[in-house]
């Protein structure tokens, strides 16, 4: 069956009847994005990029140890999710994640997954001619010391064929649960109103 449309063409003669019918397949269509965000994670399948592991075993993997060791699920969601921008943002990957986290999570993780990049860099940047120290320019910064944790116990040794990889649907309702409501965004308070 067909959703009613809208009886415009160009959005300036839009009615607020046009509007209230948009904003109505607005909230069903945005009840599917958790299973769009996973079926676009899927996409690393396969793509092992010189590691021992596929992107996608690395990202279930970093879930994997971040619930483990007793993370909430936001922060494994951030986990599972953090490199999920390698597909489309394959110079900005972690900016990519983060704009996609943005309205469900808290700023401290928001942040985390955003300068992730530059954190590992540590490891290999002066391999590459870089400045492996390029985090230290967020030292005194509040989320520091939680990029770094997650950078040392999560997401940097979760590239080992041998190590515990939980599967996607194990994840499945945690990101469902994180991303039922945005915090943040543009359009939360008629979202609000509409539920």
């Amino acid at each position: 069956m067909n959703s009613p449309r809208a009886a415009f063409s160009d959005m300036q003669d839009g009615t607020a009847e046009d509007w209230q019918t948009i904003a109505a397949s607005f909230g069903d269509f945005a009840k599917t994005l958790p299973d769009r965000i996973m079926d676009h994670l899927k996409l690393l399948e396969g793509d092992f990029g010189g590691f021992k592991v596929d992107r996608m075993t690395h990202c279930l993997q970093t879930a994997t140890r971040a619930h483990r060791d007793g993370k909430d699920n936001e922060y494994v969601v951030c986990a599972l999710l953090h490199d999920i921008g390698d597909t489309l943002g394959t110079y900005n990957h972690a900016d990519v994640a983060a704009v996609l986290l943005e309205p469900f999570v808290s700023e401290e993780n928001h942040w985390m997954v955003k300068h992730h990049a530059i954190f590992q860099g540590y490891y290999f940047f002066h391999h590459l001619g870089m400045d492996r120290d390029m985090r230290e320019q967020f030292k005194d910064h509040p989320h520091y010391a939680h990029t770094l944790e997650f950078v040392t116990k999560y997401d940097s040794p979760a590239f080992d064929p041998e190590a515990e990889t939980l599967p996607l649907d194990f994840f499945a309702p945690m990101v469902r649960e994180v991303m039922a409501r945005p915090r943040k965004s543009l359009y939360k308070k008629t979202m609000e109103e509409k539920a």
